[in-house]
């Protein structure tokens, strides 16, 4: 794969036969990255940022396969730049894509930390596990992280609720038309400068509860970060968005019964004293904010449960009186409120509306583990070096 100078900063013979993910080699875990910066270096932009539409100036790449053989090889930093792919490239056709998404903050005491990096890098490998792609080992994917982050160091914003976004990805870059897994790869790392992921802030949001179309099946790719299943959610989400909603809150694919995501997010409901989530069966992203809120939970001695849920226990809690909060959890908004929750004969009511006790809480708990103005007692953050 190679790559072409720009100053662009957009977003943005068949063989059938089933084979193994590709056997991995790793390389040195050091990793001697080649570094070519820009003669002009900028840093971060003054003014509101949004989410996911402002990137700085260079991109961490790596490959595997092609002239470099079957192991991760040429680890470069380069000005940010197109990627240049074959029309035939097994992305674009087979969808092997995997991504990642965590965060950089400057904390308290003015260092440069990511928050849970080791449990990104774990997933990560798991993902492209999952559908045939070579992983990256833990260590090289924290140090492309690292890499990249410090010499970006200028973007990352100092202001309440903004932080750098760091996206890592993996594709398929084998010219080939055969449903196998490809050849050859690249493992590339974005980052750029973000505030809130919601435009609501952390005002609660209004969701749909989606009762036809489903997000992931049991022995599907649920727990995978993978771009299939984003693509498998949008339309129902353009739905809910057309009825005045910011998201949709995914019920099974069996039963439509089981509450499972909200979103793009982990799902959380405050019944009484207890605090549920569902389970990780396979159809649930395994979200490192999830992970951290259950910690957290615990700690404090909340009755915490990971078990199934249907949307009637939800339903007939909020009859009784004892439905006290729901919210979502992940990377980009961290805790997101829900306000209420749309169904065809109407709305049903999240308390009185506004952010919940715990979702608060946990929300300013997490923010301030990560920019250290709470001491780390979990060994959350990681130090950039």
């Amino acid at each position: 794969m190679q790559t072409e100078a720009t100053t662009s900063r957009h977003d943005g013979p068949a063989d059938s036969s089933r084979r193994s993910a590709p056997r991995v080699e790793t390389a040195d875990a050091s990793l001697s990255v080649d570094v070519k910066l820009v003669p002009s270096p900028r840093g971060c932009p003054p003014g509101k940022l949004g989410f996911g539409r402002v990137f700085t100036d260079h991109i961490f790449q790596m490959d595997w396969g092609g002239e470099g053989g079957q192991k991760w090889h040429a680890p470069r930093i380069v000005p940010w730049s197109q990627l240049s792919l074959e029309p035939s490239a097994a992305v674009l056709h087979y969808a092997q894509s995997i991504f990642e998404g965590l965060k950089a903050f400057r904390g308290a005491d003015g260092k440069l930390r990511t928050f849970r990096p080791e449990r990104h890098a774990a997933r990560f490998y798991r993902s492209a596990e999952r559908i045939c792609m070579p992983p990256v080992p833990p260590e090289q994917f924290i140090a492309a992280v690292d890499k990249l982050v410090r010499i970006e160091e200028a973007w990352v914003p100092t202001a309440p609720g903004a932080s750098l976004y760091i996206r890592p990805t993996m594709i398929a870059t084998e010219g080939f038309l055969g449903v196998r897994p490809a050849q050859a790869y690249t493992f590339f790392v974005i980052v750029g400068p973000v505030d809130a992921y919601y435009a609501e802030g952390f005002g609660p949001v209004r969701i749909w509860v989606e009762q036809t179309q489903v997000r992931a099946a049991p022995g599907g790719l649920g727990e995978a970060k993978t771009g299939a299943n984003y693509a498998a959610s949008l339309q129902a989400a353009e739905f809910a968005k057309k009825k005045g909603y910011a998201q949709v809150l995914w019920l099974d694919a069996v039963e439509r019964r089981y509450v499972e995501e909200v979103g793009t997010m982990n799902f959380f409901v405050r019944i009484g004293d207890e605090v549920i989530t569902p389970p990780l069966e396979g159809t649930i992203l395994p979200g490192v904010t999830r992970e951290s809120i259950i910690a957290l939970l615990r700690e404090r001695g909340v009755t915490m449960t990971e078990r199934r849920i249907t949307i009637d226990e939800i339903r007939a809690a909020h009859a009784a009186g004892t439905l006290r909060e729901v919210f979502g959890t992940g990377t980009a908004a961290v805790v997101s409120p829900v306000g209420a929750l749309g169904f065809a004969d109407g709305d049903l009511q999240i308390g009185d509306g506004q952010p919940g006790e715990f979702a608060r809480l946990l929300h300013d708990e997490i923010v301030a583990i990560q920019r250290l103005e709470t001491p780390d007692r979990f060994g959350w953050t990681h130090d950039v070096p």
